[in-house]
């Protein structure tokens, strides 16, 4: 297994969780704020304490999807590499099919869909190709 390319992709899946971790942020302490609902496409503050609760909610979707990616990583480097790309691929797979999953319910939000689904979609290439050379390499 090429270790830069390992390092390279664990890189990026850790990447993808702190931009989970900042979603977060913004849905679940931050929502109150005028500039996060306009973000969120929130027009009036009444809109925004009826999605208060909805928006809690998802901000911890995010947030646990940023664990899965972060323990997935650290597994992976700490030499448990199944368990650990395992895990990583799962929550990076996850983000992307969320952030496919706006797409299609919001098409007028494709920044928001970028920046949410692109660095996870990198990482699992990069990830599969890592995971690829691992499991073909002979035994020692």
């Amino acid at each position: 297994m090429d270790p830069l390319l390992l390092g390279v992709g664990a890189g990026v899946a850790s990447l993808a969780a702190g931009i989970h971790v900042y979603i977060w942020i913004l849905e679940s302490i931050r929502w109150g704020t005028e500039g996060t609902q306009r973000t969120f496409g929130v027009r009036t503050r009444e809109e925004g304490e009826v999605l208060r609760t909805m928006a809690y909610n998802q901000g911890f979707y995010n947030l646990f999807l940023a664990f899965g990616a972060g323990a997935g990583v650290s597994l992976a480097l700490s030499g448990l590499v199944e368990a650990g790309l395992a895990i990583a691929l799962y929550a990076c797979a996850s983000m992307v099919l969320a952030s496919l999953v706006l797409l299609l319910s919001r098409p007028g939000m494709l920044r928001a869909v970028l920046a949410q689904g692109l660095a996870p979609l990198v990482a699992i290439v990069l990830l599969s190709i890592s995971f690829a050379e691992y499991i073909s390499a002979p035994a020692s």
